[in-house]
């Protein structure tokens, strides 16, 4: 997939590994510069590493961005830093397994927060500076704010609610200089696919049903769309959310 970020700057959440780490590397080598969000600096400056020693420019900003004023200060620094910011992909999130009679406040306001709340207040905060550079915002959702998946109650809704943020954003922004699309993928092979426990007593046919018949989607696949639809090669893109999960959402 053809798409350039020469001369341009990019923000990417979730950045310290998996798709974000990804994202940041597909944009990097397609000329842009990354500003890289993640509460993980010690990953953060991995990634970082990994795109200066191909010769392209980082910066790291390690931020909660389960705090909506940590949300907004992160790009604040994006620009003080860079001058401008013109794309900023939302891939940061948490994925937890539980029945639904068992989730703690906990676990249902930490995943709320990270993966719905982050994306609006990082959103709300770059565009204003995403409409003067004819930018784009990319939100990562996922296979499950299409199709219910069990034991992912919180997860599931937030990515539905993800979903709908960037349709309803797409209208709101209709009539401005501003591209704001999603990608949802079924599941990667992930840092954070890797570490999901299961909570005791899962009925593992209920969790077979979303699975999906072809395997794990491609990581690199879903970057390089990520980095497409913020590049200005996808100026057709407003509102778009585009299924990356290998059928499992076709029916």
């Amino acid at each position: 997939m053809q798409c350039r970020h020469d001369g341009k700057v990019a923000a990417v959440t979730g950045s310290a590994g998996g798709l974000g780490r990804a994202t940041a590397l597909a944009i990097a080598a397609a000329g842009g510069e990354v500003f890289l969000i993640d509460l993980n600096e010690t990953g953060l400056q991995e990634t970082q590493a990994l795109i200066t020693g191909a010769g392209g420019k980082a910066y790291v900003h390690a931020a909660d961005l389960s705090d909506p004023e940590a949300c907004k200060r992160a790009i604040a620094a994006t620009v003080e830093t860079c001058g401008r910011i013109d794309s900023l992909s939302n891939v940061a999130g948490v994925c937890i397994f539980a029945h639904a009679t068992q989730m703690s406040v906990e676990q249902w306001q930490k995943t709320l927060a990270i993966n719905l709340s982050a994306p609006f207040f990082l959103s709300q905060t770059a565009i204003p500076h995403l409409i003067e550079n004819n930018g784009a915002i990319v939100n990562v959702a996922s296979s499950a704010a299409i199709v219910g998946e069990s034991y992912l109650v919180a997860y599931a809704a937030s990515k539905a609610g993800l979903m709908h943020l960037t349709r309803s954003m797409a209208m709101e922004f209709m009539r401005a200089p501003i591209r704001i699309n999603a990608v949802a993928p079924g599941g990667m092979a992930t840092p954070m696919a890797n570490t999901i426990a299961m909570p005791d007593g899962v009925d593992f046919t209920l969790v077979e049903r979303f699975s999906g018949m072809r395997g794990l989607v491609s990581v690199p696949e879903v970057a390089d769309m990520i980095c497409y639809l913020a590049s200005d090669a996808a100026s057709g893109y407003h509102g778009s959310v585009i299924s990356i999960d290998g059928g499992i959402t076709a029916g």
